[in-house]
Parts: structure tokens; C-alpha cells; sequence
């Protein structure tokens, strides 16, 4: 694949593949085909900020975390890398961290070493607030391992959440789902449902009730979408619980 393919623009963070994540891999592994370059970019989106937060703990700058992972994305691309991915040999974020511990070693003298190559039109659309979300991660003794992990969690509840808003404003329920997302996982709010019954004009029995079929719904989808991650049905449990324990630091 060209160097071209990098530049293209990012699917709309609503866009949503059916397929599970490895056969993504699988496809995003195979020919030139315009499946083969969508797949890969949905994975690039997918993965972004994990990489950068990873390479960035390592003690780069803002600039070169963005260089250095978007040169890795791009290394993927080029070398067609990803198609040696293999589920058997477990998670994909596992093989694409290994991935990018070997870039670096490779790259790292020899980025340096030649002229800098233009970067327009290289630029991923989570790479515009990757550095703002870098900020808001807590500062703590984290290894660059663990903070990959974590922005990983954090990344899954995102696209589950985004999900779920486009689900309420599809049904004209926008202004409500801003109220009640503050209940959600991952989400801090100091909203009760005292305040919700005021501010949606509903009873607390009523807004329960609410909070409880925005709960369930949001599970459904963390469920469908950690199950485009694992190979089988039956991984699903132990992904979730891996998930809390990275997010709550168990």
C-alpha cells in the first residue's frame, strides 16, 4: 500500500464495521482493495490515541509522539505489517504494542538521522485532541504499558458512548441523553436523580427508569463492541473484567 493511503481522512467516529476487530486485521491485512484501506483505517482510528499515549509517557514531546506514531501508522501501511497478526497469539492491542516497541528501537536513531519529511495531510483526526486528552490523564507512576492499556478501556467506553448519543438523537432524545450520560460508566457527574427529575420534568420513579434502560443499553453495546475484539463469545466476560480492572486500577 502507498504512502497515500495514510493521508486518507479518518470514517466519521459514528461509523461502525460489523465484522469483529480480527477480521478487520484480516481484512485490513490482505490486498490494495478499498475494503483492505477502509479496514485499515477504521483500526488507525481505533488505535490512535493508545499509541500516542504510550509513545508520549515515554518522555517525547507533543510534536514528536504525533510524528512518531503517525510514522508508525503509516510504517503499517507501507509494509503491510499488520497481516502477520495472528488471534491465536492473543489480543491485537498486545500485538500492536509489541509492533511499535520494535519501531521505535528501529526508528528512533535513524528519524533523527534524515531530513525531516513533510507531515501535511498525515494527520489523523484523534491526533487534533490527543495532546487534550493526554492532559486529563492522571499523573501517577504509570508505565507507558499501563497507560496504553488504559487509553485503550477508555477508548472502547468512548465509541460505546457515541453510539448510544446517536442512538437518542436518531429517536429526537439529545437534550435528555446529555442529562442522563452522566450516569454512565466512565462519565463523571455529580447530577442525582433529584436533579434529573427537575431538569427533565419527569418523576424520580420515572427518571430510575430511565437511567436503568440507559444502563442496559449501554452494556448491550459494550458487550457488541468488545465482541469485535475477541475471537470467541466466550472471551467477552474475561475482556470486560480486564477493562474495569485496567480503568479502576484493580
Amino acid at each position: 500500500m502507498s504512502d497515500h493511503t495514510c493521508q486518507q481522512t479518518v470514517p466519521n467516529e459514528s461509523a461502525h464495521f460489523t465484522t469483529t476487530r480480527w477480521g478487520l486485521v484480516s481484512v485490513a491485512g490482505g490486498d490494495t482493495s478499498t475494503a483492505s484501506r477502509e479496514a485499515l483505517d477504521e483500526l488507525c482510528r481505533a488505535y490512535w490515541y493508545p499509541l500516542y499515549a504510550y509513545v508520549r509517557r515515554h518522555g517525547n514531546s507533543p510534536s514528536d509522539a504525533e510524528d512518531l506514531t503517525q510514522e508508525f501508522l503509516c510504517f503499517l501501511c507501507r509494509k503491510r505489517a499488520i497481516a502477520v497478526a495472528d488471534p491465536e497469539r492473543g489480543r491485537f492491542r498486545s500485538f500492536l504494542l509489541t509492533a511499535l516497541r520494535h519501531f521505535l528501537i528501529n526508528e528512533w536513531d535513524r528519524r533523527h538521522a534524515r531530513k525531516r519529511e513533510s507531515r501535511a495531510g498525515l494527520v489523523y483526526l484523534d491526533a487534533l485532541r490527543a495532546e487534550a486528552r493526554y492532559a486529563l490523564e492522571p499523573v501517577d507512576d504509570s508505565t507507558p504499558a499501563r497507560l496504553y492499556e488504559r487509553a485503550w478501556a477508555s477508548n472502547v467506553l468512548e465509541r460505546v458512548r457515541h453510539q448510544l448519543e446517536d442512538e437518542f438523537a436518531a429517536a429526537g432524545k439529545g437534550t435528555q441523553y446529555r442529562f442522563l450520560e452522566s450516569f454512565l460508566p466512565g462519565v463523571q457527574g455529580d447530577l442525582t436523580y433529584a436533579d434529573l427529575s427537575r431538569r427533565l420534568g419527569l418523576s424520580e420513579v420515572s427518571v430510575r427508569s430511565e437511567v436503568h434502560r440507559l444502563r442496559r443499553r449501554f452494556g448491550a453495546l459494550l458487550r457488541d463492541e468488545v465482541s469485535r475484539l475477541v475471537v470467541s463469545e466466550a472471551e467477552i466476560d474475561d475482556e470486560i473484567e480486564s477493562m474495569i480492572s485496567v480503568l479502576t486500577g484493580a
